[in-house]
Formats: C-alpha cells, structure tokens, sequence
C-alpha cells in the first residue's frame, strides 16, 4: 500500500495548473474538465473551490497580477511617465508569457484586494503631479487598454512568442493587395516587429495625455 499523500488542491494550484495548461491549449480548449484531467482528480473536485469556469478566470488573472507586480520594480522617485511605461511594459510581458493571456485578463475581476496598494501608489503619484482624481483615472485607464487591446491583437497572430498563425505571412499579404500598394506596404507596420510597434504606440498615448493634461 503506498504511502504516497497528494499536494492538497487548493485555489492556488488549481489556478496555476490553469495558467500551465493554457500555454498548451488556448482559452477555448481550457476546461474545467480538462484541468481535473491535469490534477488528477474529478471535475467535481474542483467545484469547491470555483463555482464555474469564470471564477476560475478571476483566479488566473489574479495570479497573472501577482507574477506581474513581483517582476514589474516600479521606483518611489518615478514621474507619472515612468511610472506609465513601466506598468505598461511589464502589463505586456506579464500577458505574453500565457497563450490568450491578454483574453483572460481582459474582463476578469480581481480576487482580492492586492491590486489596491499599487493603484493607490499610482494615484497618488498622479495627484501629487498635478493631476485630478479624475484625470489620473482617465490616464491610467487610457494606457491599460490600450496595451490590452494591442496585445490581444498581438496575440491573434503570435499566439505565444516565435508561433505565427497562418495566413500572416507579410509578403503573401502584399501579393494578394498588389492592387492596393500602401495597404501591402502596411502589412509590415501592423504585422511585424511587436515590440517596436508597442512602444510607439504607447509613446503616442503618452504624448497624448501630456497634451491633454498639462500639468507641472
């Protein structure tokens, strides 16, 4: 008879077996059933712990937070600019590392309370800027969706980094709009080099809430 004990399931491995299982099978293919299958254990099991397949979530992108802010150093002497390029950055590079990933933050509500002590620090970083509470909200928000509206569509044609779904390829695309040169020309700009891409786009942002916002 073995004497061999489990790992007790809990919230917490269930959500991180999700998030491995996830690099394998996408959003739509990650079940509850299939989880149970990766845990060893009944899909029932589970039921104790999430109520239903979008509780579950919540927990992925709670845990997806945490990872984030553990490898996201953000520094007390930053200015609101800093402070928005390095959120955003590590935003980006949290959700890249899990296939969908920018799908199953995108929604999700947060579990706990833990992201409360980073908003609070943006925020005041904010204020003491110059910006209203109101202003600092809308900057904020302005850039958090726009890194998660681009890394969706990131993700749409790499699904995880060094993958390309097919039907991207750059020079077939110019071909088929041979007939449309800027638009073949664009498939460049939109298709390739990400990270060149996210970065001019969220200067964009940023200039644009530097114009809007003229503070200090």
């Amino acid at each position: 008879m073995t004497t061999e004990r489990r790992t007790p399931l809990d919230r917490t491995r269930v959500a991180d077996t999700a998030l491995k299982l996830l690099n394998e099978v996408g959003l739509d293919g990650l079940t509850l059933r299939a989880i149970a299958k990766e845990l060893d254990v009944k899909a029932p099991a589970l039921y104790w712990h999430f109520k239903d397949k979008q509780a579950l979530l919540d927990e992925m992108a709670t845990e997806m937070y945490r990872r984030m802010v553990a490898g996201t150093p953000l520094g007390p002497a930053d200015t609101w600019q800093e402070r928005l390029l390095k959120s955003n950055r590590g935003l980006r590079a949290a959700l890249l590392r899990y296939r969908d990933g920018a799908k199953v933050f995108s929604g999700s509500r947060f579990t706990g309370i833990e992201h409360a002590e980073q908003m609070e620090d943006n925020l005041r970083l904010f204020t003491t800027a110059g910006f209203t509470l109101a202003q600092a909200v809308r900057a904020t928000s302005a850039t958090y969706f726009y890194t998660l509206g681009f890394v969706t569509e990131e993700q749409g044609v790499e699904p995880l980094p060094g993958e390309r779904r097919e039907g991207y390829d750059v020079a077939q695309r110019a071909r088929l709009m041979a007939d449309f040169p800027l638009s073949a020309q664009a498939g460049a700009e939109m298709f390739e080099d990400y990270d060149r891409h996210f970065e001019e786009g969220l200067a964009l942002v940023i200039a644009g809430i530097e114009a809007r916002y003229p503070v200090g």
